[in-house]
C-alpha cells in the first residue's frame, strides 16, 4: 500500500493510523512509541495500538522517500520467492514532516545453530529464484550510497559498471589515492579472467547481507534491510563472511544444499571489495588501504 505523496497535510502519525486502518479494517490509534536499536540512516520506532499489535515504522526525511519505495520493491520481491522469512510491508508515505515505511513487528533473537542452518538452506532455495539477467527492476541504495540496477545480460559488465566502477567513481571523487584509483581500473579490464571458468546465474540476492540483517523469529530465521538485485549468489555469500560472519553452520547447510565453485575463495574478495569501496565512500579512514589490499591480492591472482 502505498500513501499519495501529493497528500501531504496529515503528518506522519495521522497518515500510519489511517494505512493501518485501511490495512486491517479496524480503527488504530498510536498509544506508545518506543525507539529501535539500528543503522544511522533512518529513525526506527516501535509503535502499540490500541488493539495489541504492534508495528516497525522507519522515518526519514520527505525528500528521502525514494529510499523506501526502493526498500518495499525489495521486500516484495524477497516475499513473492518465499523462500526466507521477511518483515511484511504495511503501508508507505510521504507525509509533511516525514517520509514513513511501516512494517510489520517482529521480535527478534539472535541465530543459534539450528536457526542459522536452516537460513542457509533457504537462502539457496533463493538463490536458485533467477530472473535471466542481472540487476533489479528499479535502483536501491547500499547503506546510504545510491545503487544503480539497470538490467545486464553480461554479469562482468554488470560488475564492472554498475558495481565496481561506479563506487570507484565515487572514490574519486571523495578523495581516494592515485595507486586505489589505479588498480581499480586495471582490475576493471581485468575482470573477466575471474570467470574465465565460471557462468554465473542471475540469483534472487538479498544484497545486504552481512549478520546484522537476520536474526531468529518465532523459532525460525529472517532477514531485513534488504538492498535487492539479481546477480551472482557467490556475491551474498561473500558479504555474509564480512564483519564477524555467520556461524559454521550456515555455511555447512548452504553448501550442502548447493556446493559453491572452487573460484569463490578468490570470487569472495571481488564481491567485498565493492563493500569496502562503498564504506570507504560512506566513512573514509581505513577503508581506502582495506580496499587497496584487496585490489592487490586479486590482481595477484591473475599476474
Amino acid at each position: 500500500m502505498r500513501i499519495d505523496a501529493n497528500v501531504q497535510l496529515a503528518n506522519w502519525r495521522e497518515q500510519v493510523q489511517a494505512a493501518v486502518a485501511a490495512a486491517t479494517g479496524r480503527p488504530f490509534v498510536i498509544q506508545g512509541q518506543l525507539p529501535q536499536a539500528g543503522g544511522s540512516i533512518n529513525r526506527s520506532l516501535r509503535l502499540a495500538g490500541q488493539n495489541g499489535t504492534d508495528y516497525f515504522l522507519k522515518l526519514n526525511s520527505p525528500a528521502k522517500a525514494d529510499l523506501f519505495t526502493a526498500e518495499q520493491a525489495g521486500l516484495e520481491a524477497l516475499q513473492q520467492a518465499n523462500c526466507v522469512r521477511v518483515p511484511q510491508v504495511i503501508a508507505q508515505g510521504v507525509a509533511r514532516d516525514a517520509a514513513w515505511l511501516l512494517l510489520e513487528f517482529l521480535p527478534l533473537d539472535a541465530l543459534d545453530g539450528r536457526v542459522a542452518a536452516r537460513l542457509g538452506e533457504q537462502l539457496a532455495a533463493q538463490h536458485r529464484c533467477s530472473s535471466g539477467r542481472f540487476g533489479f527492476a528499479g535502483d536501491n541504495v547500499i547503506g546510504a550510497t545510491p545503487q544503480p540496477n539497470d538490467w545486464s545480460s553480461s554479469w562482468i559488465d554488470f560488475w564492472r559498471e554498475q558495481r565496481l566502477g561506479f563506487q570507484l567513481r565515487l572514490a574519486a571523487r571523495n578523495g581516494a589515492a592515485k595507486g586505489l584509483l589505479q588498480d581499480g581500473e586495471r582490475l576493471q579490464a581485468e575482470l573477466a579472467a575471474f570467470f574465465a571458468a565460471y557462468r554465473p546465474a542471475a540469483s534472487l540476492l538479498h544484497g545486504d547481507l552481512w549478520s546484522g540483517n537476520a536474526a531468529a523469529c518465532d523459532g525460525g530465521p529472517v532477514i531485513y534491510d534488504p538492498a535487492v538485485y539479481y546477480g551472482d549468489r557467490e556475491a551474498d555469500l561473500a558479504m555474509t563472511e564480512l564483519f564477524g560472519g555467520f556461524s559454521p553452520a550456515f555455511y555447512a547447510a548452504y553448501r550442502a544444499a548447493w556446493p559453491l565453485d572452487p573460484g569463490y575463495a578468490v570470487r569472495r574478495s571481488l564481491y567485498n571489495l565493492y563493500h569496502m569501496l562503498n564504506h570507504f565512500n560512506l566513512f573514509g579512514g581505513s577503508y581506502a588501504a582495506q580496499a587497496h589490499n584487496l585490489m592487490q591480492q586479486l590482481l595477484a591472482e591473475i599476474r
